[in-house]
């Protein structure tokens, strides 16, 4: 099977502590859409931030490269590299 490219929004939200967590991703269309719905995310309530990415591979083997990060909104963990 060819390879397929995801595009993302995923918002952050602060714990109790203030920690970033990440919230629910949601999968776009195309990386201009992963774009506006991670800005819509990052003001959206409780939200301090979001971030698009996008990550391409093999579905059927479950093999992917690093997320590739599109653009961040608000305030987001230094390190994404867990995307």
């Amino acid at each position: 099977m060819a390879d397929v490219t995801y595009y993302v929004a995923l918002p952050f939200f602060a714990d109790d502590t203030g920690v970033p967590i990440a919230g629910a991703a949601e999968e776009c269309h195309s990386s201009t859409a992963a774009r506006r719905r991670a800005e819509t995310m990052s003001r959206s309530e409780g939200s301090i931030g979001a971030v698009a990415f996008s990550r391409t591979g093999d579905p059927m083997i479950g093999e992917f490269n690093e997320a590739r990060l599109l653009q961040e909104f608000g305030n987001v963990p230094d390190d994404l590299s867990g995307l």
